[in-house]
C-alpha cells in the first residue's frame, strides 16, 4: 500500500501515526510475543482493520465468541485462514472444516461415527505405550528435545495408528506436512495456484488404495466403508477424492496442533517451577494444567472468516465481502472474560477458553489433543520432575495456523 512500516519493540507502526497498534500475523517480530500488541488491540481498537492485507480483526472474548457461533454471517466455507480466503480458490472435497452447514454438518456428522470418544478410550493403551517408547531411552541422557523427541513423535504415531498409515512412512509424511505450513517473513502465502490436493497426495492415495484391498480396523477402512445419505437422498459411500481430503486433513491437523501443545506445556512449566512440583506431587492436576496451557498458550491462534453481510462492531462498519481474523488467543487473555489473564496457573478454576473454537465448528480432535497431551505430561513427570529450556537452540516455528515451537530441547535434572 505504500506506507512506510517501521517495527518498534513488539509491535509495528506507521511513519506518520506512531500511536496507532499495528498487527500483522505474518510479522515474526510481533509472532514472537503477540500479547502485548493483541491486549492493545482489545484496549483500543476492538474492531480493527489492516490496510497492508485488508483484514478486519476482533480480539475481545464476546467479540469472537460471536463470530465463531454465527457461521452464516461468519463464513469458513472460503476457508478458515486468512490467506485461502484471499486466494479465493475451491476447495477439495472432504475437507468440512471449510464447508458451513448443510455439507459442514453431513461430512462431520460422517467423521464423528468413526472419531467416538469410545474410540479414543481404546486408544490409551497404544498412546502410554508410544509416549513410553519415546522417553524411555532418554533417561539419564540430561536432556532432550520436546519437539523433536516427543512433541512431533507422540502426534504423529497416533494419528498415524488412527488411520492406518504404516509406521515406517510415518515420519516422511509428516516433514511434507511441516513443509507446506512454513512462512517466509513479512509475506502472505500465496494460494491463488494452489492445487486441490497437497503434495503429499499420491502417497495417501497409495495408502487408500492398499487399505481398500486390505481392510483394518483403522480410521481409512471405516471411511472406506461407511454409508450415508448425501444431501440429494442418495445412499453412497465417499469417493476415493473425498477419502483422500478427510485423510490429509486429519493427518494436519492431528500433528500440527498437538505437537505445539505439548512444546508449550514443556516451556510454561519451565517458567513455573512451583506449579510443575505440584503436578508431580499429584498428577490428578495434569488435565487442569492442560486447559489452561491451551488457554494461557493456543497452538492455533488465529482463525479467519468471510463476510456474508453488512454487520458492526463497536460503532464500525464492516461490509459483506470483508476478511474477518478472529484473535481467539487474545480472547484467552481478555480480562473482560478472566480474572488476572496473563498469570499463568494451574490451578485456575476454568470458565470454557476458545483454543478449540465454539459452535458449529468446534474442533472435532479437542478430546484426542487433550488425551494425547495429559499421556505426554503423564510420563514427562515420572521420568523427568524438574529441566530447564535450553535457549541457545531452541527455535520458534513460523506459519501462519499453529504457534509454538519447532525446537525446544531442555536440560533434566
Amino acid at each position: 500500500m505504500g506506507t512506510d512500516w517501521r517495527k518498534r519493540g513488539d509491535m509495528a507502526t506507521t511513519a506518520t501515526d506512531a500511536t496507532e497498534p499495528y498487527y500483522d500475523p505474518y510479522d515474526f517480530d510481533i509472532d514472537a510475543d503477540p500479547y502485548p500488541i493483541w491486549k492493545r488491540l482489545r484496549d483500543e481498537a476492538p474492531i480493527y482493520y489492516n490496510d497492508k492485507y485488508e483484514f478486519f480483526a476482533v480480539s475481545r472474548y464476546h467479540d469472537v465468541e460471536r463470530c465463531l457461533q454465527e457461521w452464516k454471517t461468519y463464513s469458513s466455507a472460503k476457508g478458515s485462514v486468512l490467506e485461502i480466503i484471499k486466494a479465493d480458490i475451491e476447495m477439495p472435497p472432504g475437507m468440512f472444516i471449510f464447508e458451513d452447514p448443510p455439507d459442514h454438518d453431513l461430512h462431520r456428522g460422517l467423521l464423528s461415527r468413526v472419531f467416538t470418544p469410545r474410540r479414543l478410550a481404546a486408544i490409551e493403551p497404544q498412546v502410554r505405550a508410544f509416549a513410553a517408547r519415546t522417553l524411555d531411552p532418554l533417561v539419564g541422557q540430561g536432556g532432550f528435545d520436546f519437539i523433536g523427541d516427543l512433541g512431533t513423535e507422540l502426534p504423529m504415531r497416533t494419528i498415524g495408528m488412527l488411520l492406518g498409515i504404516p509406521e515406517e512412512d510415518q515420519q516422511a509424511l509428516r516433514d511434507k506436512i511441516d513443509e507446506g505450513l512454513r512462512l517466509e517473513e513479512g509475506v502472505m502465502p500465496d494460494y491463488s495456484s494452489m492445487p486441490t490436493q497437497s503434495a503429499d497426495t499420491n502417497d495417501y492415495a497409495a495408502y487408500i488404495e492398499w487399505r481398500s484391498h486390505n481392510p483394518s480396523d483403522d480410521l481409512m477402512t471405516e471411511l472406506l466403508n461407511s454409508e450415508f445419505t448425501d444431501r440429494d437422498g442418495t445412499v453412497r459411500t465417499l469417493t476415493r477424492e473425498e477419502v483422500l481430503g478427510y485423510i490429509g486433513l486429519l493427518a494436519g491437523a492431528g500433528n500440527e496442533t498437538t505437537t505445539r501443545l505439548i512444546g508449550w506445556a514443556a516451556k510454561l512449566l519451565a517458567d513455573h517451577p512451583d506449579q510443575r512440583r505440584d503436578l508431580v506431587e499429584d498428577p490428578d492436576l495434569i488435565p487442569n494444567a492442560i486447559e489452561e496451557c491451551l488457554r494461557y498458550e493456543p497452538p492455533s491462534p488465529v482463525q479467519a472468516r468471510a463476510v456474508t453481510q453488512d454487520v458492526e462492531f463497536h460503532g464500525r462498519a464492516v461490509p459483506a465481502g470483508s476478511t474477518m481474523v478472529l484473535l481467539n488467543a487474545s480472547a484467552n487473555r481478555d480480562e473482560r472474560q478472566f480474572p488476572d489473564p496473563d498469570r499463568f496457573d494451574i490451578h485456575r478454576k476454568l470458565q470454557r477458553h476458545l483454543s478449540f473454537g465454539y459452535g458449529v465448528h468446534f474442533c472435532l480432535g479437542a478430546h484426542l489433543a487433550r488425551l494425547e497431551g495429559r499421556i505426554a505430561l503423564e510420563e514427562v513427570l515420572k521420568r523427568f520432575s524438574e529441566w530447564d529450556i535450553d535457549w541457545d537452540n531452541a527455535v520458534q516455528a513460523r506459519t501462519s495456523t499453529v504457534r509454538g515451537w519447532e525446537k525446544l530441547p531442555v536440560h533434566t535434572r
